[in-house]
């Protein structure tokens, strides 16, 4: 993961001329690899992808009407559990800790130390899908841009909900998948990513264009544009805990799923997170690195048309895929691979844990040390500067391995039940099980592809 990959003793610009060594994070990997299987890796990604058939044929036999999508229920603004006054809270605790890290970026020290690059990295990318899928859509209370536009919207008497135009529905969710890709750029691929200006300049873009978006189409545009909240959205669906009406609740996760807004640019989405985290993990194996390494064409360039090109063929398998099925009388085939796009979202999540879960766990904990030195002057603000960080994770590479192909399989499993549902839902009787073969068949692949990337088979 870019900056987070390298074990070595870096010196920033500024502490090269102090002679300070700083240790760059853990790679984000982590250990565990396919060595430290309990079992011959090859056995594992077999044991997945069998997993899936058996899945499907229960499914085939036991599940022949739809049960999801149907008497839901929708979450309050903030998204996330508690009483009646969380939601206030949740917005001034997100702002607040927006304040006390731009307060780091701005006046902090440009060494990597900065708890801005494991915030914005690692807290932020990674961070919002354990928070997401525990306690629902969190981003949209705890967003900055959110605050910001309401605060705006109040002092000129105007209501954040609604901008001075309408959000245009054919933009959908496409400028949060470009939001996405130049997030992704920023963190795999710029050689500057670990450059405090360049991370100032990204978020201070980020913020600008989300209060210009914000202040003509309301806070539509953070549901639609807003990569962050899109992604935790997304991810929130999942979550059993959602708030309603000023009250917790428990929902059922699947139902929730199903219930995804259904926009132009959901499978761009959900391609861009799939398809990158792939990408991620092909870009450190040896497979890569000696065919590219001779190319005429510069690194970046290169790292760039792998990462669109990852995300175009899950894209391209998926909806072929999903389109290779007979529909109703006046339906459009082409309508199909939105409309099972949420399938992905289990798969999102899954791959996400099996990649980065040992860089969440021992990088966020090093992030929040850092943060208790926002200046890296030897400040203890938070009382955890005397901390070190645990690495059990990294020192029991077997269970970290199996993590790994339990959090695949898992969520592979969870997507192959959300597309015979929505299967059942969306296609003729005589079409529901022949038509979710090629979908099957592409979930395989990326069951195996994913489980053979992440152990560099």
């Amino acid at each position: 993961m870019g900056f987070f990959q390298s074990r070595r003793p870096i010196r920033s610009r500024r502490e090269h001329t102090r002679g300070i060594d700083v240790p760059v994070m853990i790679s984000a990997h982590g250990l565990g690899g396919a060595k430290d299987l309990p079992i011959p890796a090859e056995y594992a990604v077999a044991g997945a992808c069998a997993a899936l058939g058996v899945s499907f044929i229960v499914l085939a036999l036991a599940w022949t009407e739809p049960r999801f999508g149907r008497d839901t229920v929708q979450p309050d603004e903030a998204g996330a559990p508690g009483g009646p006054w969380s939601g206030p809270i949740l917005r001034l605790l997100g702002f607040a800790f927006f304040l006390y890290v731009a307060f780091a970026a701005v006046f902090g020290a440009d060494t990597l130390i900065n708890p801005v690059f494991g915030v914005f990295y690692v807290l932020l990318w990674v961070g919002i899908v354990p928070l997401s899928l525990a306690f629902g859509p969190v981003y949209r209370a705890l967003s900055p841009a959110r605050t910001l536009n309401w605060a705006l919207a109040k002092l000129s008497g105007g209501d954040p909900e609604l901008g001075i135009r309408e959000y245009p529905a054919r933009l959908g969710y496409w400028p949060a998948a470009l939001g996405l890709v130049a997030f992704l750029w920023m963190e795999l691929i710029f050689p500057g990513n670990t450059d405090l200006g360049n991370v100032r300049l990204w978020l201070a873009a980020y913020v600008g264009v989300m209060l210009i978006g914000g202040a003509i189409y309301g806070n539509t545009f953070f549901a639609r544009a807003d990569p962050f909240e899109v992604y935790s959205t997304l991810v929130g669906h999942l979550s059993p805990l959602w708030r309603v009406g000023g009250r917790l609740r428990l929902v059922n996760p699947f139902r929730h799923l199903a219930t995804i807004p259904v926009h132009p640019g959901l499978l761009a989405v959900c391609a861009v997170l799939l398809g990158s985290t792939a990408y991620d993990s092909l870009s450190g194996t040896e497979f890569w690195l000696t065919r590219t390494q001779d190319l005429a064409l510069s690194r970046q360039l290169v790292s760039l048309i792998g990462m669109v090109g990852l995300i175009a063929v899950v894209a391209a398998l998926f909806a072929g895929a999903t389109m290779l099925t007979g529909v109703h009388d006046g339906h459009q085939r082409r309508a199909l691979p939105q409309a099972f796009a949420h399938t992905i979202v289990p798969i999102v999540v899954g791959y996400v844990f099996a990649h980065y879960v040992s860089m969440l766990v021992e990088g966020g904990q090093r992030t929040l040390i850092q943060l208790s030195d926002p200046l890296s002057n030897g400040a203890n603000v938070l009382g955890l500067s005397g901390l070190g960080v645990n690495y059990w994770l990294s020192l029991h590479p077997t269970f970290l391995a199996v993590t790994k192909v339990l959090a695949v399989v898992t969520g592979h499993v969870i997507a192959v039940i959300a597309a015979h549902d929505a299967a059942v839902r969306l296609l003729p009787r005589k079409h529901q099980l022949s038509g979710q073969l090629p979908l099957l068949f592409v979930m395989v692949i990326f069951t195996a592809g994913g489980l053979a990337l992440l152990f560099g088979l």
